[in-house]
């Protein structure tokens, strides 16, 4: 969801090569702790954790030179050590999520039966993975992981409730994102020393979860409702419209918690989070009032007999080892657009996801509805000189 502009680096006064240093150095952290597979599980918002750590630390991470990788045009880079506090909580994140999503696609059915046994394998050494990376940087994740579980519970609870659900229970189906976030937000704080930062960044962190959850819900609307799969809005019968006042309602209080912390004047993090989160939920508005019941991830869908849009096609068991042996782990889908395995859509390669250039930059009428919720600090685009 989140990508800083590299052009918008220069103003901030930051290496526009930062954000990529630290994915390579989780990529590869991940892989040294848990095989090649294990980069599979590389989640760029997870990055934000690592970069978030650094920028409140007295000193930057200690780094080392990696190899050359596709990714950065077979050119060698400085990148944070995978033993790094940094590269470490990042790790957590993506290897808990990646295993959880794992276990999601097996749940849902996404995945040949020939292929839950060896994925079940995955995600679970994923999950070890996560909890020996914790441990060592003294996070405890069991909460986490039985938010996660009950996840599965609460949404098969509000699946067979008779008649429609409300908002209490839309807050019910985003616990487990709010408080994973809000965890691993806060021990970036921790990590770098800083405890006055611990609760803002909590508080910070639940408000980024109910947004990622939201707006997966709001981009996968139309995919889910072909595929006849769970989405938590049509689940309980809320309305894109509101769902889209609750993302815009979350974004504002979690700049008042950093603002109040007196963390937005961080180039870093204005840079990472604040600047990206503004796009992504522009990104999102904009589709859901040019076409409404539409959002960004149908439109790549193709039309069936009734005009609705219908899921890709899943691959076999045979094309998904394929898929994974030949994009994952060789790095291809670092650089290219590529299929995903499990699901058969079309994925953006990562470094495309790292910058959004086509639209950081464009304001087009975006401040016209603010409502001071840029705190008197220009633009709320964040990522333009257009002093509007």
């Amino acid at each position: 969801m989140l990508r800083p502009c590299r052009h918008g680096a220069a103003k901030y006064g930051i290496d526009p090569g930062l954000w990529q240093s630290h994915m390579c150095g989780l990529c590869l952290g991940l892989r040294d702790g848990g095989g090649q597979v294990a980069r599979a599980a590389t989640n760029t918002d997870a990055i934000v954790l690592s970069l978030l750590t650094e920028a409140q630390a007295e000193t930057p991470a200690l780094r080392r030179t990696a190899g050359p990788c596709p990714l950065r045009g077979m050119r060698a880079a400085r990148v944070p050590v995978g033993a790094a506090a940094p590269v470490r909580l990042a790790a957590t994140a993506s290897l808990l999520l990646g295993s959880a999503k794992v276990r999601d696609h097996i749940d849902d059915g996404d995945l040949p039966a020939r292929l839950h046994r060896p994925m079940r394998r995955i995600a679970t050494g994923w999950s070890a993975g996560a909890h020996a990376h914790a441990t060592g940087i003294g996070l405890d994740i069991e909460p986490l992981v039985a938010a996660i579980e009950a996840q599965a519970s609460t949404e098969q609870r509000i699946a067979a409730a008779p008649g429609p659900s409300g908002t209490a229970d839309l807050d019910d189906l985003t616990v487990a994102s709010r408080r994973c976030a809000a965890e691993f937000f806060a021990h970036t704080a921790v990590l770098a020393g800083r405890p006055d930062n611990t609760e803002p960044l909590r508080a910070a962190g639940a408000e980024f979860g109910r947004i990622a959850h939201l707006a997966d819900a709001l981009t996968d609307y139309t995919a889910d409702a072909a595929a006849r799969r769970f989405n938590p809005l049509a689940a309980t019968s809320t309305p894109p419209a509101d769902a889209y006042h609750l993302v815009r309602e979350s974004d504002r209080a979690l700049r008042e918690s950093l603002r109040t912390a007196g963390l937005t004047r961080m180039p870093a993090l204005r840079w990472a989070l604040l600047d990206p989160l503004t796009t992504a939920v522009r990104r999102l508005g904009a589709a859901f009032t040019t076409r409404v019941g539409a959002f960004p991830g149908d439109i790549a869908g193709t039309r069936n007999s009734a005009g609705q849009d219908a899921p890709p096609r899943r691959p076999g068991a045979r094309e998904s080892i394929q898929l994974v042996l030949t994009q994952y782990c060789t790095g291809y889908a670092c650089c290219a657009e590529h299929t995903n395995p499990c699901s058969g859509e079309q994925r953006q390669s990562w470094a495309a996801r790292c910058c959004d250039c086509k639209s950081c930059c464009d304001c087009a009428g975006c401040c016209s509805d603010c409502g001071g919720c840029c705190g008197g600090d220009g633009c709320c685009c964040g990522c333009c000189d257009c002093s509007c």
